[in-house]
């Protein structure tokens, strides 16, 4: 067993927390306590996953696996006592989070409000699920505690006088944040009155929390708050700069709501730090990011969970604690990295079949990492429901009506059997969607043509459903899709796709032609500029690929592949310093990038670094095995060396192995519209 590195570990989820409006308000001294977290800790990007659905990513960053693993697929499900639909919960999840690897391994583990955390689990400590601060009555009249939301049983009643109704927002509390609440005139304008419910649903989650650690013995405490995405769903509309379309009058009142909730979690923040204690690690942690700029989307798609096109792609991580590094930054964090940072903490060894890594950069002293095949055939009582647990149909009926409310998902539509199918639909989308971003486009085919046959009309399936042909090589069928697509009038999509097929034929003109279109059409979407600044790359047209790479850098300074793809343009004219700074950056990014770190191994070569580019050059390979080039450049560094005679030879015969027979297998990690490119970096 690893060493215990923290005596207690506290996560704290903030649902699409971004560093984009977190940093100003830093700046102004609004937020002292994540500043002094900050100080005493490692702070970065964490990058999401797709679709990029908030209880299929509380449950990756509480299991550190995939959704196709832990189960959720979405925000409801089928139910099988009435044949309808209720929300996702507890019993939805295959697979034992971090409270019930805890709870199996003798801890005392806390969990407050986590997504899909409904019925409260079993686990050893106290376990508070979502339902818990649903206000089912008006204020004064009794409002019962609904059943099985918290466990124990016996501590009911004591957490049921801790939470606050929305009808208890008083008008103190409201001018607060909406200094011009006066104004509004509350017939028309219901927004007072969904602020209030959103914080006091904060409040009464965050009162529990603080009664636990005042009271409690524990070592691991997860605590869950979403009024940071519910603002910003319901707000920042209304966040400065004023969008075109806003009134100014509504502007004027609704303006300082998002910044205000950020500050406002910022002295929950503080209080619970307080109690945690010195000792304690803290790690915080959102899902996704929010969009708050010039990225704001423009409106709200019909299909499927219209709301999350707000969702940024990254979103923020902090860790702080003994043994962890003070006042640095962490680079290439996904969600799926937090569950096994947390067992590293605890002691605990991390499942093989986990799908994130220990975050080793975040410590002072690269910690032990103990393996262990799973936690899921570990012996032990964990905590976990049966799978065949029902749950209360006044409960199920409350969250339901709330993901409703807050636009996921439509209103239960009175054919009951067209609802339940549409869910089965969604979720096997989301799940095609899970393949597809795990570079697991064979898995997700199947899915996608089966629910194409079903709904041919439906763009965005059929989208999918050619973009998974290009990823597997099949480029005729993807024609056929896309052009049958155009038919039908302008689709900026459909030519987005249809410019990177033309792109693999080599037909760069073409491509160009589609994507600018494109990018005419949708001129706001960073990686259309950086699809056209690709295939400039590729025709020679070096001033036209930067000018597009830069627009793409301009709209996101965050994305991954826009850095990557300036790095090559960088190479290509032999700008070496700048290229291995732009493809640090991408990988820092997105750490799991095999073309990041192999033009960063390129670059520093070529500046004489070999001793760090051959840790680039080999990372590259972890990734994507079959980057023949990346093998000729560490011969060539073993080489130069005059030594390694072994690892010289070793790498040859893998240059052989892959001519020989060139395994898609091998470079599936790296997308279709880039493999052309996988080999042109040589010296």
């Amino acid at each position: 067993m690893p060493p215990r590195l923290a005596k207690k570990v506290l996560l704290i989820g903030w649902d699409a927390a971004d560093w984009k409006v977190i940093n100003p308000l830093l700046d102004q001294g609004h937020m002292p306590a994540l500043e002094r977290l900050i100080n005493h800790g490692v702070m970065g990007n964490i990058a999401t996953l797709r679709p990029i659905l908030s209880p299929m990513l509380w449950n990756s960053i509480a299991t550190g696996k995939r959704p196709d693993k832990h189960g959720i697929l979405g925000f409801v499900e089928p139910d099988p006592d009435t044949g309808s639909l209720h929300p996702v919960t507890s019993t939805s999840r295959k697979v034992k989070a971090l409270w019930n690897i805890c709870t199996q391994s003798g801890m005392r583990s806390h969990v407050l409000g986590w997504f899909a955390g409904h019925p409260a689990e079993p686990i050893n400590g106290i376990s508070i699920s979502p339902a818990f601060h649903e206000a089912v009555a008006p204020v004064g009249e009794a409002w019962p505690l609904p059943r099985d939301c918290v466990h124990p049983e016996a501590m009911r009643e004591t957490f049921a006088d801790l939470r606050v109704h929305p009808g208890e927002i008083g008008q103190a509390e409201i001018l607060s944040f909406i200094p011009r609440a006066a104004e509004i005139d509350q017939e028309k304008d219901t927004r007072l009155g969904s602020f209030a419910k959103i914080l006091a649903e904060n409040c009464s989650i965050h009162n529990a929390a603080t009664w636990i650690l005042d009271n409690e013995e524990w070592d691991f405490m997860a605590v869950y708050y979403d009024a940071i995405d519910h603002v910003c769903h319901g707000f920042m509309n209304f966040h400065p700069p004023r969008q075109a379309g806003v009134p100014e009058q509504e502007f004027e009142i609704y303006k300082d709501v998002v910044t205000g909730i950020y500050k406002f979690h910022d002295m929950m923040l503080e209080k619970l730090l307080q109690l945690a204690g010195p000792d304690a690690t803290v790690l915080l942690v959102s899902d996704h990011g929010f969009h708050s700029d010039h990225l704001r989307p423009r409106y709200m798609p019909k299909a499927g969970p219209g709301p999350a096109v707000g969702h940024r792609p990254m979103g923020v991580l902090c860790i702080s604690g003994p043994h962890l590094r003070q006042d640095e930054r962490v680079y290439g964090a996904t969600l799926l990295d937090v569950a096994p940072t947390v067992l590293t903490l605890l002691g605990l060894p991390v499942g093989e079949d986990m799908d994130g890594r220990v975050l080793a950069e975040a410590f002072n002293v690269a910690p032990q990492v103990e393996k262990i095949p799973s936690w899921e055939t570990a012996p032990g009582e964990c905590g976990m429901h049966i799978q065949t647990r029902r749950v209360d149909a006044a409960a199920a009926k409350a969250m339901l009506e709330r993901l409703v409310n807050l636009g996921y998902v439509e209103a239960p539509d009175a054919d009951v059997t067209k609802a339940v199918e549409t869910c089965k639909i969604e979720s096997q989308f989301n799940l095609a969607q899970v393949y597809l971003d795990s570079h697991r486009p064979t898995e997700a085919l199947r899915i996608l043509e089966t629910i194409v046959q079903q709904k041919p009309d439906e763009i965005r399936f059929a989208l999918h459903l050619a973009q998974c042909y290009m990823e597997l090589g099949r480029l005729r069928e993807a024609r056929v899709i896309l052009e049958e697509l155009q038919k039908r009038g302008r689709q900026p999509w459909a030519d987005w796709l249809m410019g990177l097929l033309h792109f693999e034929e080599n037909s760069l003109e073409e491509a160009a032609e589609h994507l600018a279109r494109a990018a005419e059409a949708e001129p706001r979407l960073p990686d259309l500029h950086i699809r056209l600044g690709n295939t400039y790359l590729r025709m020679n047209r070096l001033n036209e690929a930067e000018q597009a790479f830069q627009k793409a850098l301009v709209i996101d300074p965050d994305s991954a592949d826009a850095h990557l793809s300036m790095a090559r343009l960088r190479l290509r004219t032999r700008r070496n310093h700048e290229a291995a700074e732009e493809a640090l950056a991408a990988v820092g990014l997105q750490h799991f990038l095999p073309m990041g770190h192999y033009c960063l191994g390129v670059a520093l070569s070529r500046l004489g670094q070999l001793d760090r580019a051959e840790i680039a050059f080999r990372t590259a390979l972890s990734m994507a095995p079959g980057l023949i080039n990346a093998h000729r450049w560490l011969v060539a560094i073993y080489r130069h060396r005059r030594s390694d005679p072994g690892r010289i030879l070793e790498h040859q015969r893998a240059i052989s192995e892959i001519k020989k027979k060139r395994s898609v297998a091998d470079l599936r990690a790296i997308p279709a519209s880039k493999r052309h490119d996988a080999d042109s970096q040589a010296a």
